[in-house]
């Protein structure tokens, strides 16, 4: 993006509305998003960071005024500065200036939900699982940095302004009570101070300002504020450590924008479900077009063989699959999965009749060329005269011989070739009548002979079928396991890291002396304990039925397929026992 563009704004009834030009902008970033939103009074200076941040010296209006110029929320994509292969999402708010657009950190637990369940519930404990991390820029800072005479850094003058007081009255707890919530959601908190920029005849022209009309200070502090950002600024995450794309990211915002709109609470939960359903379709749906597109290029080269085909199939399931898993989450009943597995099935038994319909052509044409010769000594009687059933047998050989050197015949040229050896029999038992030159004993040894090669050549094909759909069958059977065990390891570091930040958050108070609530907060850990180690079982009981319904139906396929493999041995057998019994014919 050259310049920033409104994302979200005022429609016409009052509400908030999402700009479709802006979503459709997010729609398009594949990449994950480092999102870095600023928010403060108007006139304040967000702007100018924000573009520095953008490494532009301009972009986000700065007004001169103490009219706020950015309304709504502006987005500007760039790419991140020091992360490969991911974009940087800052988000600029409208200036902050009367009572009723202040939005104090007091109420985000009246303002958005972790759970969808308990209604009414305080949750907010869950909330530093998501939260980004705090940064405090203090502009136009002139007072000397002390605390109790002494010299201190830029948090320690955060922390000092974050210190609580003891007692227990109204305005005591009036003044505790934003500080305590800075500490609870927050507890990644970093501060920069930033001298005044320039004089003050220049303030109105800031943007068009070059680094010599400048502070030296200024310009420091903003070039050790943007590194921070863009050093310790994590890639979005949702619950389970899902990341989050552009595209993820212009779905949330629809969500939420819409859930505002309505009156209800936004609730972190259901969004993560919401986006499930999107993401896991859209996932299905991109992981059936890239094995559709490897199948569809294969099949330029039919016919082919069955090893041939089954081989690719195997190779781009499995390469569609890893598409697949790489864009879903919370897939944690296999449902999707299963879905894209059965889609693959369907797709490639109707890949394997193209192929089978493309042998089956390309061998009666092959059959039909290499048979002018004969069908034109048919028509002139050249095999009605002694020993003409021999001539006859042996250009038939010979027709079977060109057959079976021709390459790519594919799948079909057995059953091709035993149709074209029973058309033939019917002409080969007409000229018999006429030729009693050969013995009965010889014409059966023959026709046993090419019977034999042509059936076991049938085995061979079927087990090898067998075959690769068993590696077929593990392969994806291994992939589910991976997943899993990924999703377990994401969810256990997602609850180690709030663990710890609830436990640094707890000894923090008790070095300050606040016993009471550190004592409080002791059962809050607990009861976060209890409820990770619930949510854990929970997960590790729905992975086991996950894996037990993805064995279960793998074993199910498997005993199929060995079952249909038995029953159509077993009808070779019994067509091999039947054609011993059957008259005797030249090459049959």
């Amino acid at each position: 993006m050259d310049t920033p563009v409104c994302l979200i704004d005022t429609g016409s009834e009052g509400k908030l509305c999402v700009q479709e030009s802006a979503l459709q902008i997010l729609q398009q970033i594949q990449e994950p998003v480092v999102v870095v939103a600023v928010v403060g009074l108007y006139r304040t200076g967000k702007s100018y960071l924000m573009n520095r941040l953008a490494g532009k010296q301009t972009g986000f209006a700065l007004g001169s005024t103490i009219e706020s110029k950015t309304k709504g929320i502006w987005m500007w994509c760039v790419s991140h500065p020091t992360k490969a292969g991911t974009t940087l999402v800052l988000l600029e708010t409208e200036g902050l200036g009367d009572v009723d657009k202040v939005i104090y950190v007091t109420e985000l637990t009246e303002c958005i939900k972790v759970k969808s369940s308990d209604e009414g519930a305080d949750d907010s404990s869950e909330f530093v699982k998501f939260f980004p991390s705090f940064i405090w820029a203090v502009r136009d800072f002139t007072l000397e940095r002390k605390i109790d005479g002494k010299d201190a850094t830029e948090n320690e003058y955060l922390e000092f302004a974050l210190k609580l007081k003891h007692g227990t009255s109204k305005k005591v707890m009036e003044f505790n009570l934003p500080r305590e919530c800075i500490h609870k959601f927050f507890p990644s908190r970093t501060c920069f101070t930033f001298p005044f920029p320039t004089a003050l005849e220049n303030m109105s022209r800031l943007e068009s300002l070059g680094p010599a009309d400048l502070s030296s200070e200024f310009l420091e502090v903003t070039d050790r504020f943007c590194k921070f950002v863009f050093h310790e600024s994590h890639v979005k995450k949702l619950k389970d450590e899902i990341t989050v794309t552009g595209r993820v990211l212009g779905h949330l915002v629809k969500m939420y924008v819409d859930t505002i709109s309505s009156g209800a609470v936004p609730c972190l939960e259901n969004a993560v479900i919401a986006m499930s359903m999107i993401e896991n379709e859209a996932a299905v749906k991109e992981g059936l077009e890239v094995y559709k597109s490897g199948m569809e290029k294969l099949k330029e080269s039919f016919p082919l063989e069955l090893k041939d085909v089954s081989s690719e199939h195997q190779r781009l399931s499995s390469t569609a699959t890893q598409t697949f898993m790489k864009r879903s989450f919370r897939d944690t009943d296999g449902k999707y999965l299963k879905s894209l597995e059965e889609n693959f099935n369907k797709l490639f038994d109707e890949y394997l009749c193209q192929n089978g319909q493309a042998s089956k052509t390309r061998c009666e044409d092959l059959l039909s060329s290499l048979s002018v010769p004969m069908t034109e000594k048919l028509k002139q009687g050249f095999y009605t005269i002694p020993g003409g059933y021999d001539l006859f047998c042996k250009d038939l050989e010979d027709i079977v011989k060109k057959f079976n050197n021709q390459a790519n015949k594919g799948v079909k040229a057995e059953e091709v070739m035993e149709e074209f050896l029973k058309q033939k029999s019917v002409e080969s038992e007409t000229i018999l009548q006429t030729d009693k030159e050969w013995s009965k004993k010889d014409k059966k040894i023959k026709k046993e002979t090419e019977k034999a090669a042509l059936l076991e050549q049938k085995i061979k094909v079927e087990e090898e079928k067998l075959r690769q759909l068993k590696e077929k069958m593990e392969a994806e059977r291994k992939i589910v396991l991976k997943k899993i065990d990924e999703e377990m390891r994401l969810q256990r570091e997602e609850a180690e890291r709030a663990m710890d930040s609830k436990l640094r958050e707890q000894a923090d108070l008790l070095e300050k002396g606040f016993k009471e609530k550190a004592d409080r907060m002791s059962q809050d850990i607990e009861e976060f304990k209890r409820q990770n180690a619930e949510v854990d079982s929970n997960k590790t009981s729905e992975f086991a039925d996950m894996l037990e319904n993805s064995n279960k139906r793998h074993d199910e396929f498997m005993a199929l397929m060995v079952q249909q493999h038995r029953e159509h041995m077993d009808a070779v057998q019994q067509r091999k026992l039947e054609r011993r019994e059957e008259p005797p014919c030249c090459i049959m």
